[in-house]
């Protein structure tokens, strides 16, 4: 069984996974000028990757 330093080791590289992939993401959907489809108050909508932020960090839980 892992200990909670181990986890939270490895929670905190999926997270950083994750800001990764969200970055890799709205570059290339800037270089082919594709607009992001997300889900806001529970309706699909389209951004423009120009207003979307180019970074984002997400909350990495109970410290």
């Amino acid at each position: 069984m892992s200990t909670a330093k181990e986890l939270k080791i490895e929670r905190d590289k999926i997270v950083k996974g994750l800001e990764l992939a969200y970055e890799r993401l709205v570059k290339y959907k800037r270089q082919i000028n594709s607009p992001l489809i997300i889900e806001k108050d529970g309706k699909i909508i389209e951004l423009d990757p120009y207003e979307a932020p180019d970074k984002v960090k997400y909350k990495r839980g109970l410290e």
